[in-house]
């Protein structure tokens, strides 16, 4: 039976939305939204930031690396240039499974996460938790024995213990093979987000799923035993870009 959709709670998905001024939220969305502005002003350009490190981030895995298949988890609620956008645009034929587990996310993303005659764009209703099952159903749409990126963006932060997010990235890349990608982001306190302190206390007392921020050093543990690809693990906004620097860090690294 579908998850009943709570409206009468902030979830993340829908309040990220709003940040990036879209209009699949309610009014609980908006207010917390707003209120979180209020603490971190430039919570808005941090979501902006993350949106566009995908865009070069799957730009970069579908052209220079030739990958054809990606594993989303995490995919938020549908916006202009998603994952499978922007890499049919540049490879027909590429495969997309999204994951995510929230009931807004699963109605929009089968209505309009729908790609390319020559590819294919797949949807698992799923839990980060839980990498096992991703594995298995993503295998009835990805080869698993060929390269696939992966990708987890401001996903990890909703896991609050750092060893189990770090578990959950071995799980998902043991199961890949040589020559796939992660590609990832997080938010910090540093890179100039201290402010953002307040913000998360705030979101945790009031909306879901509560939040953990890390640190340079808990972030680049994600990446322990991968390349990581130039310029290395930067604020998303200056990952292979020009923007002004969020308390986003960024990072694309593959398993050799």
């Amino acid at each position: 039976m579908p998850e009943a959709i709570r409206t009468d709670i902030a979830h993340n998905a829908r309040v990220w939305n709003y940040w990036l001024g879209g209009k699949d939220h309610y009014p609980v969305d908006t207010a917390v939204g707003e209120q979180v502005t209020s603490f971190y002003p430039s919570i808005g350009e941090v979501a902006r930031a993350d949106r566009l490190f995908l865009g070069r981030a799957v730009s970069y895995l579908a052209g220079e690396a030739g990958l054809r298949q990606f594993l989303d988890v995490g995919t938020g609620l549908p916006t202009a240039d998603n994952t499978h956008q922007v890499a049919q645009r540049i490879a027909p034929d590429a495969r997309i499974v999204y994951v995510d587990n929230d009931p807004v996310v699963l109605a929009h993303a089968r209505a309009l996460l729908t790609g390319t005659p020559e590819g294919r764009t797949a949807y698992i209703d799923a839990d980060a938790h839980d990498p096992d099952r991703i594995l298995r159903e993503a295998g009835l749409t990805l080869d698993l024995d060929r390269p696939v990126a992966l990708m987890l963006l401001g996903i990890l932060n909703f896991v609050a213990d750092t060893a189990e997010a770090r578990e959950i990235v071995r799980t998902l890349l043991d199961a890949l093979p040589a020559g796939s990608h992660l590609a990832l982001t997080h938010p910090t306190l540093e890179l100039g987000g201290e402010g953002n302190k307040a913000a998360m206390a705030f979101w945790n007392e009031n909306a879901t799923p509560p939040i953990t921020a890390r640190t340079g050093a808990e972030f680049a543990s994600f990446l322990d035993g991968l390349e990581v690809l130039e310029p290395g693990i930067v604020s998303c906004a200056q990952w292979r870009g020009e923007g002004p620097s969020v308390a986003q860090f960024g990072a694309v690294a593959v398993k050799r």
